[in-house]
């Protein structure tokens, strides 16, 4: 089924490498629930909607595409719902925004099945793709600055250095120092070995308690947060449009590259086509559609993959493995639940994630302004505005603006020229997320 001899692979290799992959990336199970618990969603609603987005799509992934790739609700898009589309005075009630991840998973869905996902991909200009990449990095970051008190607001200047001998702070900058340390000596799992460090330190020092236990059934306390019926009149009512648009776009690149990258480290690229990539895109965009049925916000292809790939991971047992492992962890839900509730446990891995995220701008072409200034403004207003959507749209409204004017209108794609104008249109007259 997995082809293992012609991958030149065994089950030994196999299962090592899921068990690789599935540490390296565990702390999602953590940080996705402690983030978007923030937007008034349970704690075990998003929990378990986290494990099961990451089983569902993972298993497609193994089973269908055959590929050693690990599927989970996405860092970024994750911080966008929580504080940005489901919080704050423009804030829409939590199942709303599911709405909205629950449309674009569908959207995404069909796009998987076409050749416009294709053409989408190329039509957006790689220093703008850059300045998204690097602009969600940024905002992470800070969130994950701002939660811990690392950094603080402040009256005369928006924001200043927080108190340094707060417990969170002290326990923060500790784990921060730990799991840096881990990753530059190359240590599989750093981000989860880190927190599980920070948390001992917790425990130890009274920050953290195991009042509930530490393991319990599995349970869904809402069951559907959303109705998929009403879904689409949802989204229409709030005029989401950019919040779906920046989901759709993100994820799609996101997991795209993602996927493209790990396949190429695994041998696993035909020239520069992907094998069944529809297939890879399908386990995507369903894990995001059914994810956003049960809480959670969209999901990606994980780059934590390539550590299993380094350790020998070339096919869908990889992924199986990896998805039976998630579904072991939905026995722990108590233990996450402590842990996640001390945000200076989970924001390290916020903060660090964010550093590798803004390593993009080194691929945006900085001498030319006509495509540094979109980058730079999309990199700028994502974390002072505290939206990701808010970003994309000044960057593609102010990509062929400056095209035109340095005569270079052609060199610009319809559909970039048609994104500008709907942003446009959603910034003016319809408000922004």
């Amino acid at each position: 089924m997995f082809k293992l001899k012609e991958h030149n692979t065994t089950v030994k290799t196999e299962l090592i490498a899921g068990m690789t992959t599935f540490f390296t990336m565990v702390y999602i199970v953590v940080v996705n629930p402690g983030i978007l618990s923030n937007s008034g969603v349970p704690f075990q609603q998003v929990f378990m909607a986290t494990i099961i987005a990451a089983v569902v799509g993972t298993l497609i992934m193994g089973l269908l595409a055959n590929y050693p790739i690990a599927i989970a609700p996405g860092m970024g898009m994750n911080a966008y719902f929580a504080f940005t589309v489901a919080s704050g005075k423009n804030g829409v009630p939590y199942q709303i925004a599911f709405a909205a991840v629950f449309v674009a998973g569908i959207l995404f869905l069909i796009l998987s099945l076409t050749s416009f996902r294709k053409a989408l991909i190329e039509a957006i200009p790689s220093n703008l793709k850059n300045g998204i990449t690097a602009g969600i990095g940024l905002f992470i970051a800070f969130i994950g600055l701002r939660t811990t008190g690392i950094v603080a607001d402040s009256k005369e200047n928006l924001v200043s250095l927080g108190d340094l001998h707060s417990p969170s702070v002290i326990l923060a900058l500790i784990g921060l120092g730990v799991t840096l340390i881990l990753m530059c000596l190359n240590v599989n799992g750093a981000l989860f070995i880190g927190m599980l460090v920070t948390g001992l330190i917790a425990y130890f020092t009274g920050q953290l308690s195991f009042k509930e236990g530490i393991m319990a059934l599995p349970n869904l306390p809402q069951g559907l947060v959303i109705n998929p019926i009403t879904a689409f009149g949802d989204v229409i009512s709030h005029s989401l449009y950019a919040v779906i648009f920046s989901f759709l776009l993100v994820t799609i690149f996101d997991t795209t590259g993602t996927m493209i990258g790990v396949a190429k480290q695994a041998g696993l690229m035909r020239g520069n086509e992907l094998p069944n990539a529809r297939k890879a895109l399908l386990a995507d965009s369903t894990a995001t559609t059914i994810g956003s049925l049960f809480g959670t916000s969209p999901t990606t292809a994980y780059i934590e993959s390539s550590s299993g790939v380094a350790a020998g991971g070339r096919t869908g047992l990889t992924a199986l493995t990896v998805a039976v492992l998630f579904a072991i962890a939905s026995f722990f839900g108590p233990l996450v639940g402590a842990v996640s509730g001390i945000s200076a446990i989970t924001a390290p891995a916020l903060i660090i994630v964010g550093s590798l995220m803004i390593g993009a701008i080194a691929d945006i072409n900085w001498k030319e302004i006509d495509e540094a200034f979109p980058a730079f403004i999309v990199i700028l207003t994502m974390p002072l505005t505290s939206s990701i959507a808010t970003g994309i749209s000044l960057g593609f409204i102010s990509y062929p603006i400056l095209k035109i004017a340095k005569g270079k209108a052609k060199e610009v794609h319809f559909y970039v020229y048609l994104f500008a104008f709907l942003f446009l249109i959603q910034l003016i007259f319809l408000g922004n997320h």
